[in-house]
């Protein structure tokens, strides 16, 4: 069901751009028409209409710059945000329905699972995909032209019955946008979700995205900075939850906001955007590369005593299966439809709790046993510490996306303390039976102390393995596509998408064998980006957008957590920086 028609805003312009999953999901359904208030889907609209919505409207209302810039598309990047974050954190329910909604042209070409594999090879039957084919839409002109042989669609009744929220003072307002129907790239289908999320499903999303191999440097956290830094965790974890519901009522302030750097618009104007916009997508190039070093480790864990010497090229254990994870993993990269792709990493809660369960069997059932040992505070080594645990809680860039496809939206202050107190306890729990197990040998990954004799040990490495394997993809899209729709529109074709993903896959491979520091290199990112994206600009954003609206208490609060993350963010790196400069 449309946002805006849920809120009772009959004007689809208002609708943000590169936010059509909504649209899709309104076409599962049947779609709904235009009225005489609704200017319906673009196909249904001439093409000097058109025009007039991405020239004349796209450029603001009342000429305010800071929320409308001149020029539509660099005033609205990210155009893909919403869509490709939106896989990062779904759960979908594994059905052969669900299945067929995910990729557009399943429905069109059949409905069995052997035309859900070959969706991934093709796009539909006959059609080939030249190497000049545009990774971005294609022009208003040619969409009207070619939308006047498209039938009209079913009405929906979604929206029936419901009553229109009148619209607040306050309310900031972004940039209008045409139909999804002229941002749907021909190079990469992002499967839309299949309906609007209950609480119990965002629970489960709120984990997947919490739940991530930062779990595995927990222990290793207390053998830097000592038990005592565990207090850090629930301090740590209050917070994020705060400035999570911090973001909430930025998206509340505004019907036209769903993603975060809609509020860092609202907040800072196009500078905000763009700025909030590129600290997530290097968070998620980091995690990529945090995940080919992770994927090196572990194999060669398994695989000790494998390496490769040719032509005078000497690689060891760790650096042959880098590069080797690196090739695998190139081809997923370089699908069109990633969406089966995205079922595979929603079993990361699964990895997860799986490793969790072989961490207690080893410790208790096969004979390690636990061993208090440790001292109580190492302050040379507490902020190495402070950032892994800061990086447990990296999930703000998927929290609006989530708040935004909720069915009971007031559900979701439960659903964000639910999913923090449950993180935060089991985060607590791997971190004490990993230090109590093996002590100051604990390495980076509690997993590489495992004994491999143990059949719980095996499993966990290979869920190690295969986790950060199947999101490596998810994880790299969305920046790949932020790159892509910056181009020229001389380059935007698919050969130069091939080359982007390529050039950014091989990237991560050479800043993961450069900097081999699985937990240092963690800690950097846990001081920098999640003090960022989780503590200072949550605050900073909702200062700006209820300014005058904040009681006093609340200034102080978020001016307090703001300097907290700055000192933490300085500390943090300066000391993570040392130590793998001092390696």
């Amino acid at each position: 069901m449309d946002r805006d028609e849920e809120m009772g805003h009959g004007d689809r312009s208002l609708l943000f751009i590169g936010d059509e999953d909504d649209d899709l999901g309104a076409d599962r359904d049947g779609g709904s028409p235009p009225t005489s208030s609704d200017e319906g889907s673009f196909s249904e609209r001439s093409d000097d209409d058109a025009r007039d919505d991405w020239g004349g409207r796209g450029c603001g209302r009342g000429g305010d710059e800071r929320d409308a810039p001149d020029d539509g598309q660099k005033g609205t990047w990210p155009q893909s945000y919403r869509q490709s974050i939106d896989m990062l954190s779904a759960v979908p329910s594994p059905t052969v329905s669900t299945l067929m909604a995910a990729s557009p042209s399943l429905t069109k070409f059949g409905s069995s699972f052997l035309k859900a594999g070959s969706s991934f090879l093709r796009k539909g039957e006959g059609s080939a995909l030249p190497l000049t084919r545009p990774l971005l839409p294609p022009s208003l002109s040619q969409l009207s032209q070619s939308s006047m042989h498209q039938p009209p669609v079913k009405q929906s009744t979604d929206n029936i019955g419901l009553p229109p929220r009148p619209p607040a003072a306050h309310e900031a307002e972004l940039p209008e946008r045409p139909s999804r129907a002229c941002l749907k790239s021909d190079y990469i289908e992002l499967p839309p979700p299949a309906s609007k999320c209950s609480s119990g499903q965002s629970i489960i999303n709120g984990f997947n995205v919490l739940c991530g191999v930062g779990i595995l440097t927990t222990a290793y956290g207390i053998k830097e900075g000592g038990w005592l830094s565990l207090l850090l965790l629930p301090l740590l974890g209050g917070s994020s939850c705060y400035t999570g519901l911090l973001l909430k009522r930025c998206i509340d302030s505004s019907p036209n906001i769903e993603t975060y750097p809609d509020i860092g618009q609202v907040a800072f104007g196009i500078f905000g955007r763009i700025f909030v916009s590129v600290v997530l997508y290097l968070e998620l190039y980091a995690s990529c590369v945090e995940y080919i070093t992770l994927l090196g480790d572990s194999l060669s864990s398994v695989f000790p005593s494998a390496h490769l010497a040719f032509t005078g090229i000497n690689l060891n254990a760790h650096n042959l299966f880098a590069i080797t994870m690196a090739l695998a993993i190139l081809p997923s990269v370089w699908l069109r439809n990633l969406s089966l792709l995205s079922y595979l990493s929603a079993g990361g809660v699964i990895a997860t709790v799986t490793v969790i369960v072989c961490l207690f069997w080893v410790g208790i059932g096969e004979g390690i046993g636990f061993h208090p040992s440790g001292a109580a505070v190492n302050l040379n080594h507490l902020p190495v510490a402070l950032g892994l645990y800061g990086y447990c809680y990296s999930g703000h860039s998927v929290f609006p996306n989530i708040y935004s496809s909720m069915k009971d939206r007031s559900q979701f202050p439960f659903v964000l303390l639910f999913c923090f107190t449950v993180v935060t306890i089991v985060y607590a729990g791997v971190a004490v039976t990993g230090f109590l197990m093996f002590g100051e040998s604990t390495m980076s990954q509690f997993t590489l102390n495992l004994p491999q004799q143990y059949i719980p040990s095996k499993i966990a490495i290979w869920m190690t393995i295969v986790n950060p394997y199947t999101k490596y993809a998810l994880t790299m899209t969305p920046v790949a596509l932020s790159i892509e729709e910056a181009l020229p529109q001389r380059m935007q074709s698919y050969l130069v998408g091939m080359s982007v993903r390529t050039f950014l896959v091989l990237s991560t491979v050479a800043v993961a064998l450069l900097f081999p520091y699985f937990a240092l290199v963690m800690a950097l990112l846990g001081s920098v980006f999640t003090m960022l994206v989780a503590l200072i600009l949550p605050c900073a954003c909702y200062l700006s957008i209820k300014k005058g609206a904040v009681p006093l208490w609340e200034i102080i609060l978020c001016i307090i957590i703001i300097m907290i993350g700055v000192v933490c963010a300085c500390i943090g790196s300066y000391t993570s920086i040392n130590r793998m400069i001092s390696r």
